[in-house]
């Protein structure tokens, strides 16, 4: 494939779009993650009573799973605007002050990937999360002097693929922390079902259901095959996708039964074969397939660890017995192909 149908955060403008326009934008149209939706309904609503803004709330998991959804339905749910930014963005402090001396009161500030702040800049966050103040230096050398500016009450909404990167004493000013995990795959199918009746797809129980088996828990996955097999739906077939019509789809795409890709299949198979089922360090796992370490741990990993294909280890990452008996281990012993589907 040349470009990966379940990429992370990549895509075209025209993508972003499509996936904005399948959005919810309240907390009661959000499906899934039941626990921590029944949770920052809560705490969303006490704030209302109080007049007060959010508490400041992490949201961490695996990419896909909606953060940034969630981010935007806590400006809509209080009534506030929101301005959004990203870790990597920021390089310096005065990027951030320049954010946070224009928000509003009870405002919300959605920084992405947070765990690539700077530390630097991280220590301008710490008394604006606690306090509402923001630490100025003005001056240089031994005239320069420091001077406090009293901020609206915001709310800080901060996303991460990578909770255990964030340094502890940013990590403890985050009132609320909430943890998104893979969705089911009955919540998927209502997704889709949600997403075709938007975009005018027709499709049956069926091929929600094949659809929904194949998109890895990811909401964003499942939005992006669904557009790619309504191409192929319009396209080959009559337009209404079906299990059969989903099925065959899917395959052209190269995604199986599992929801694994041809870059899933990669790790594992060059486990198997070039390090006998493991262990393998990282740094030599990312050389050998030629991907990013980042990618490999944020992106690839989580599904593979999930659904019990891969365990990582203090010696490195190991293939387990179910990922052998997925692409068939007698076929591989013998150097065969392994049946993908």
């Amino acid at each position: 494939m040349g470009e990966r149908a379940i990429a992370s955060n990549s895509g075209s403008q025209e993508e972003r779009d499509f996936e904005l326009s399948l959005r919810p934008r309240w907390l009661r149209e959000y499906i899934g993650q039941q626990k921590a939706k029944e949770n920052l309904d809560i705490f969303i609503r006490a704030a209302r009573k109080r007049q007060q803004a959010l508490d400041h709330v992490l949201l961490y998991g695996p990419p896909g799973l909606g953060k940034t959804t969630l981010a935007h339905i806590i400006a809509n749910e209080m009534g506030s605007d929101i301005k959004t930014t990203a870790g990597p963005v920021v390089e310096k402090a005065g990027d951030l002050a320049a954010l946070l001396t224009n928000l509003s009161e009870g405002d919300v500030l959605f920084i992405d990937e947070i765990h690539r702040l700077n530390p630097a800049i991280e220590e301008v966050l710490y008394p604006a999360m606690e306090d509402y103040q923001l630490d100025i230096i003005i001056g240089q050398g031994p005239s320069a002097r420091s001077i406090k500016l009293d901020l609206p009450k915001f709310t800080l909404v901060g996303a991460t693929t990578r909770a255990g990167l964030i340094s502890a004493p940013l990590r403890g000013r985050f009132g609320i922390p909430l943890h998104l995990d893979f969705y089911p795959v009955s919540d998927v199918e209502i997704i889709v079902h949600r997403s075709a009746e938007i975009l005018g797809v027709e499709i049956d129980e069926s091929g929600a259901r094949e659809l929904a088996r194949r998109s890895r828990g990811t909401p964003r996955i499942a939005n992006r095959l669904l557009r790619r097999v309504r191409d192929i739906a319009e396209v080959i077939y009559e337009g209404k996708i079906t299990d059969a019509v989903a099925a065959d789809a899917l395959n052209r795409m190269e995604v199986d039964t599992y929801g694994l890709d041809e870059i899933d299949r990669k790790i594992l198979l060059t486990i198997i074969d070039k390090f006998s089922g493991g262990p393998v360090g990282l740094g030599t796992l990312s050389a050998a397939i030629s991907e990013e370490k980042d990618a490999l741990e944020e992106i690839y990993e989580p599904y593979l660890i999930q659904i019990g294909f891969l365990n990582r280890t203090p010696r490195g990452r190991m293939v387990t017995p179910a990922a052998y008996d997925h692409f068939g281990l007698d076929a591989i012993s013998r150097g065969e192909q392994p049946a993908l589907f």
